[in-house]
């Protein structure tokens, strides 16, 4: 069983990000090495490109490819993560919402706009967790950075464009257009403070749908930054429908807003 302390729980729950170091076995993360390789060269129809894919730099990502990639079916299934994901939401059930996976190739410009993920997504609902699983060094001057609680502040902030940073639509009575979260930090760094962390393969990072988060690009002339994300939800998720598209583009095929996602596409992971 893997381990996780009650120190553990109370940074995630407290600050909405924390680190879970050398979580995972070297066997865990060379299947899912040869799992984003498997898949950046049989991509799915969601797959895509931040930078032209003939060139040498780029940034890419895919995502619910884990019926296709049997590493990420494994992880999933048979590694434990899904008690980990209990117990950090204190929830009864682990249901499997989808898996992520972010390449950052050597050279990368690109950087992940401020943004929290719960706004993307076609669910409600407050226990979730994102697991953020590195697959390569990841010192703090290439790494997320998390702006600490602001997953409890109640406000949902209109999802932005990774490609020009834009948002999706104007405010509404829901959501909000984001605040220049770096001149907040800057004006008053106690009061929004921002957490990070120096990872290495093996070490994963969670994190609250809402939790607000960026990342630089990566600087390295060397070296990728591949990451697999696996994201769950708990007892109180519920089907949702967002005023734009939602990411990943799940159609409803049957469910409806406010009911469980009873799906064949979310699993709930039994221990």
């Amino acid at each position: 069983m893997l381990a996780l302390t009650d120190h553990e729980i109370e940074c995630f729950r407290r600050d909405g990000a924390t680190v879970l170091p050398q979580l995972l076995s070297d066997e865990w993360i060379d299947a899912l090495r040869e799992g984003v390789e498997y898949n950046r060269t049989n991509p799915s129809a969601w797959s895509h490109w931040y930078t032209n894919p003939d060139d040498s730099v780029g940034f890419w990502t895919d995502y619910v490819t884990w019926r296709e990639v049997p590493e990420y079916r494994r992880i999933v299934f048979d590694s434990g993560l899904a008690d980990v994901a209990e117990k950090l939401m204190g929830s009864e059930t682990a249901r499997f919402f989808h898996e992520h996976v972010l390449v950052k190739e050597p050279g990368a410009s690109e950087r992940t706009p401020w943004h929290h993920d719960q706004p993307y997504y076609s669910v409600d609902g407050d226990q979730n967790v994102s697991m953020w699983i590195a697959l390569d060094p990841v010192p703090q001057d290439r790494a997320m950075r998390f702006l600490a609680g602001s997953h409890r502040w109640n406000r949902w902030f209109i999802p932005r464009k990774f490609i020009d940073h834009t948002p999706y639509a104007p405010e509404s009575d829901r959501y909000e257009l984001l605040p220049d979260i770096d001149a907040l930090i800057a004006d008053d760094p106690e009061t929004h403070r921002v957490v990070s962390f120096d990872t290495v393969p093996g070490d994963v990072i969670v994190f609250h749908y809402r939790t607000l988060h960026d990342a630089p690009g990566n600087a390295s002339a060397t070296d990728r930054r591949r990451a697999v994300s696996l994201r769950w939800v708990g007892d109180d998720a519920r089907w949702a429908e967002r005023p734009w598209q939602v990411s990943p583009p799940f159609e409803p095929d049957g469910l409806h807003v406010g009911e469980r996602l009873d799906d064949t596409r979310f699993p709930v992971i039994s221990r």
